[in-house]
């Protein structure tokens, strides 16, 4: 993957760096190494990132290891699940795969997961001069967007996060895994794909997550979706998909939103209906933080992201 550096290098600095590893290229353009290394060179602010990491990760699919700055799961690269160990700097990331892996899937995959790519000098020259959010920018200069290296994954706990704590949605995501996801020989479980979810009766499902009828509803329903042709990655077109979202029975506009931002790496999305944005910014209603953040416009993922680090992890 080419990713440009900034026009600042103050600010983004971001040079890929070739892989290493032994591999010979099989069918389908897959690798089939070993051990590969790549290392991505972008400044970042790993604190943040790996707390938010570690506050979201599902037990058995993630494990996110906050002292050794680690995240470690598994992701499909081409050729089925293969173990990626993600290890945050301030300078970077480095992806270990342990397993086949397309040609440049490891760069595009730390782009995907933590916002590599996005020249950030763009970014403080929109908003360093805002009240609000400048003062953030200027604390956390590096501060990225975190996406995700599964879309469906990061919209089912989405959803099973609606209106309970993430700890919860951990928890409930977990027992998803567990009844329906794929064991792996690292000991590591795929989170279950779409078409695993969509074969579960909607009452077995209900019965698994130990959740009200239409939140197992509204994940199975999600998941029907999905085998049906709603794509989750990034480039997918937000609006259409959005407007997808919102057809599936028990999601409303703050999931979507949140999809929109950790799925597609859609960098306007903004959760106006997100309780910590609305004590961050002190106001009392949704309409609010939907008015505070047009001043925000093409960025809004940004300011969303630094209002909610400096709500939850303000050190």
């Amino acid at each position: 993957m080419s990713i440009a550096p900034s026009c600042d290098r103050r600010i983004s600095n971001v040079r890929p760096v070739c892989y290493r590893g032994f591999a010979r290229t099989v069918a389908g353009g897959v690798s089939d190494v070993a051990a590969t290394v790549a290392p991505v060179r972008a400044l970042l602010d790993p604190a943040p990132a790996l707390a938010s990491l570690a506050a979201r990760a599902v037990p058995g699919v993630e494990v996110v290891d906050v002292a050794a700055a680690t995240v470690h799961r598994l992701v499909d690269l081409g050729a089925g699940p293969v173990p990626v160990t993600a290890h945050l700097t301030a300078a970077g990331v480095e992806i270990r795969v342990d397993g086949p892996a397309a040609p440049g899937s490891a760069d595009r995959l730390a782009a995907r997961w933590f916002g590599l790519a996005d020249d950030l000098a763009a970014v403080h020259d929109a908003l360093e001069a805002d009240p609000v959010v400048g003062p953030l920018l200027a604390a956390r200069p590096h501060l990225r967007v975190p996406g995700h290296p599964d879309g469906f994954e990061a919209a089912v706990q989405a959803v099973l996060t609606q209106q309970v704590s993430l700890r919860a949605g951990r928890t409930t995501g977990g027992r998803l895994a567990a009844a329906h996801g794929r064991p792996h020989p690292s000991g590591l479980v795929a989170f279950p794909r779409p078409e695993d979810v969509a074969a579960v009766d909607p009452l077995a499902l209900q019965a698994v997550l130990r959740v009200p009828h239409a939140r197992a509803r509204a994940v199975h329903a999600l998941a029907l979706a999905c085998t049906q042709g709603l794509t989750l990655v990034p480039g997918a077109p937000a609006a259409e998909v959005r407007a997808a979202l919102l057809a599936v029975p028990g999601i409303g506009p703050w999931t979507a939103d949140v999809v929109a931002l950790r799925a597609l790496g859609d960098r306007d999305a903004f959760p106006s209906g997100d309780l910590v944005l609305r004590r961050a910014l002190g106001v009392p209603t949704v309409r609010d933080v939907a008015d505070a953040g047009r001043a925000w416009a093409p960025w809004r993922a940004f300011a969303a992201t630094h209002l909610w680090s400096s709500a939850a992890y303000p050190d």
